[in-house]
């Protein structure tokens, strides 16, 4: 009983206050690390400092502020109506990329242009894609956790038509993470054991075949299992990462004052960005964002508890899953414990489509939280 009131009673009528408290403190935080690693690489690019956080800020706080507003005061049911519509606008924005409207860059084609707006249509899937996954589950007139006609084989073919238009970019990442958060959904309602194990199997096998087929990716996982070899070349990446982050020691070398960011460490406002978090904060610092990402994940899944439907379960066991993977997987891998993936930080690593999508997906959980 102690424990439940420390976690706080739900009333329905209200938000999760302590959801809204850690996804704001996560963002403004965010905003302040990515000023940070990103200052002296606007410096000598552009000449403006504050050149990529002006351009998060634009770009991704705003619409994400909205997408918030939005999310939150449109009757969450309303989301069951139009996930399939919304997966399906998405998969063909992400048909376009393969046009001229798609932009490339570094041999990868994942950027859409619609007018004067640039962004990335796979992002959104992690939202359509969970919404849709939610619905489809949720829907009690048909037994499709449990059916292999009606509920593993259509799952397989939306999972395989997602991850083939992702892999097609390529955006491995993506598809990993989406899979992921598909499973764990599955599970959750309700699916067999032995169609659990089918998918996964599948998976596994699909990312097993795209990385031996792809070299740069088959060079990532051979050098993290072999780190101690090449430290200037395949291995440059990560021994730089472990480097920021020893030498932040206690409490950091201050804010704003990483030696790192410019100088040595690649990525260093994308994946790397909690490597600069850790030089200039500290362990201290650096634990205070790892507690932030665990009461998130917590406070999302304690929700999806209380929630009276399984619509919103769902949604919010997907979301969650999303968070908790992403953070977890990069992490990991600048920790040296995980291989470089290219999976960024939610919230604080630079890209205005991914800040808006995790602030979007903020409002769709804060709504869910008023019903529990």
């Amino acid at each position: 009983m102690k424990f439940r009131r420390l976690l706080g009673s739900r009333s329905g009528q209200h938000p999760d206050y302590l959801l809204l408290a850690v996804i704001f403190i996560l963002v403004l935080g965010g905003l302040a690390v990515l000023s940070s690693a990103s200052s002296d690489l606007g410096e000598i690019k552009v000449n403006d400092s504050y050149y990529y956080i002006k351009h998060q800020i634009l770009y991704g706080l705003l619409p994400g502020l909205l997408g918030f507003v939005i999310a939150y005061f449109l009757p969450y049911r309303f989301y069951r109506k139009i996930s399939l519509p919304f997966l399906l606008a998405n998969l063909f924005l992400l048909t376009l990329i393969f046009t001229k409207l798609g932009v490339t860059a570094n041999g990868a084609s994942r950027w859409l242009t619609l007018g004067p707006v640039t962004f990335q249509p796979a992002e959104f899937l992690k939202i359509s894609f969970i919404l849709y996954l939610a619905a489809w589950f949720a829907n009690p007139s048909v037994n499709r956790n449990k059916n292999i006609s009606e509920g593993l084989l259509p799952f397989l073919i939306i999972s395989a038509l997602t991850a083939g238009l992702l892999l097609a970019q390529p955006a491995t990442s993506t598809v990993v993470i989406l899979l992921c958060a598909a499973a764990v959904i599955y599970f959750i309602a309700g699916a067999k054991w032995k169609h659990i194990g089918l998918f996964a199997l599948a998976g596994v096998m699909v990312i097993t075949l795209v990385t031996i087929a792809t070299p740069y990716r088959l060079s990532r996982v051979s050098s993290f299992l072999n780190r101690d070899q090449d430290s200037q070349g395949a291995n440059y990446h990560l021994n730089q990462a472990l480097i920021a982050l020893g030498s932040g020691g206690i409490f950091g070398v201050g804010y704003g004052q990483s030696q790192s960011k410019v100088s040595s460490l690649p990525e260093a406002m994308d994946d790397s960005i909690f490597a600069v978090a850790g030089q200039e904060l500290g362990f201290v610092g650096s634990g205070v964002l790892l507690a932030l990402f665990g009461l998130l994940t917590f406070r999302l899944f304690w929700l999806a508890r209380l929630t009276r439907d399984n619509f919103g379960k769902l949604i919010l066991i997907g979301f969650g899953t999303i968070i908790t993977f992403q953070a977890v997987v990069n992490v990991g891998a600048i920790s040296g414990i995980l291989p470089l993936t290219g999976i960024p930080l939610p919230f604080l690593s630079y890209g205005g489509t991914a800040l808006a999508v995790f602030l979007t997906m903020g409002g769709i959980a804060a709504n869910i939280s008023r019903y529990t």
